[in-house]
């Protein structure tokens, strides 16, 4: 007889067609996993964008702020392939409310720190570095619980839903943290995390256990985090894939930086401005989101077109000359942006097993984010050189280079197998 834990949901009935996003949204732990998905990653994003206009305030310079957006995603990068380890040797859902808890704790420091008046860009950046420390454990975490609350039958469609909503949250909560701050200061911000953290702790309570389905753990012992490595680098299209999603965060995830420079010193709307692009590029995320679950899983040619359309997409605002255009295309990248995040994120987790997806998403992520730690820095050192106009068009012809160069290697790749699947012929012996 089965057991409770690996019951399936309930089918269809016979003959009656159903969205392929239906059966997984039926499961209770999976529909309190995308409000917990949704409402954390609104909360994080929320928080940093706060950090990054509370460092705009206090040094009036966007290279500061591009320090800033550095020091929340480079601690992945030194932490993120043993926080991968972590993720496939220890329980997900404790790891979560772990980092969780964390994550209420800097939320409330902030936002009594703020508040007081007495805050320093010190205390900022080492709060913008505890952060980047518990994400590097957290998103992996999230990203590969799904596999757990779903199960395998529905897991497709089951992770596309749920880096849409990921990916969502991290454009929407820059919005309404810019109208947060414009209405009430970076103080209210912060405590509005905190609360949120509160809700998404909450969330991760209710989840049932003996509802999940939790896969065999990774074994203990040397060589746990070199063998993601070497899962990666010996399959190149994963490797590239990884290396587009970090170049074009390196390239093109530079809104707070990019979105702050425009409004202050572009058309000169202040922090009201500020909220408002941020707003639309949500919406247009909100687009791209729904544009992502419709189309499923993209393959690498439509992954890299929609990378190539991305940075074209930040060009051409770069360029609009009045501040109606320019609202127009922050919606198109929105748009772009959700497009390309979701549809790689989701191709690397399914080409990835089980046992060993959190040690390759914790490469993932950590090389996306922190390529947009990189990128905070290089487009900060650009505005304050060259403007921001001509910092987003670097930046944005950088992103569709990076797109043509991987298109092209992925291509050379795809046609080298495809000669030596030839050379073989159909009985497996080179030159039959």
């Amino acid at each position: 007889m089965p057991s409770r834990r690996t019951r399936p949901a309930p089918s269809a009935r016979p003959g009656i067609s159903q969205p392929r996003w239906f059966h997984p949204l039926k499961q209770h732990n999976y529909r309190l996993f995308l409000g917990m998905q949704l409402a954390g990653s609104l909360g994080v994003w929320m928080q940093r964008l706060a950090q990054d206009w509370l460092v705009l305030q206090l040094t009036g310079s966007p290279a500061a702020v591009g320090a800033a957006v550095a020091l929340q995603f480079l601690p992945m990068l030194v932490v993120g392939p043993l926080a991968g380890l972590v993720v496939d040797i220890f329980p997900k859902r404790r790891i979560m409310m772990v980092c969780q808890s964390v994550i209420v704790l800097l939320g409330l420091g902030l936002a009594a720190w703020a508040a007081s008046g007495t805050i320093t860009v010190w205390v900022v950046y080492a709060s913008c570095m505890a952060l980047g420390i518990t994400a590097a454990v957290d998103q992996p975490t999230r990203q590969v619980f799904v596999n757990e609350v779903v199960g395998d039958a529905a897991l497709r469609p089951a992770i596309g839903l749920n880096n849409a909503l990921a990916q969502l949250g991290a454009m929407a909560g820059p919005a309404l943290g810019g109208v947060l701050i414009a209405q009430a200061g970076p103080a209210a911000a912060f405590a509005s995390n905190a609360v949120i953290g509160l809700v998404v702790l909450g969330l991760i309570a209710g989840i049932r256990p003996h509802e999940l389905h939790p896969g065999t753990p990774a074994e203990r012992g040397r060589g746990q985090v070199l063998a993601g490595f070497r899962y990666v680098r010996e399959r190149p299209r994963l490797l590239l894939l990884i290396l587009l999603a970090g170049l074009l965060g390196a390239f093109g995830m530079n809104g707070p930086v990019v979105l702050a420079a425009f409004a202050q010193d572009v058309w000169h709307n202040g922090v009201e401005g500020f909220g408002l692009f941020n707003m639309v590029s949500a919406g247009g995320a909100l687009a791209g989101a729904l544009l992502a679950a419709r189309l499923g899983t993209m393959g690498r040619r439509g992954i890299v077109a929609a990378a190539g359309l991305f940075g074209l997409s930040q060009l051409v605002a770069a360029l609009m000359p009045t501040l109606v255009l320019f609202v127009a295309m922050l919606a198109v990248v929105g748009i772009m942006t959700l497009l390309f995040l979701t549809s790689a994120a989701t191709a690397v987790q399914l080409e990835a097993g089980p046992a060993i997806r959190g040690r390759v998403m914790a490469l993932y992520l950590p090389l996306l984010l922190g390529g947009h730690a990189c990128g905070g820095l290089l487009a900060g050192w650009l505005t304050e050189q060259f403007g921001v106009r001509t910092g987003l068009v670097v930046t944005g012809g950088l992103g569709m280079l990076s797109a043509a160069v991987v298109g092209l290697l992925l291509w050379r790749h795809g046609r080298r197998r495809g000669v030596a699947a030839r050379s073989e012929g159909p009985g497996g012996a080179a030159g039959s």
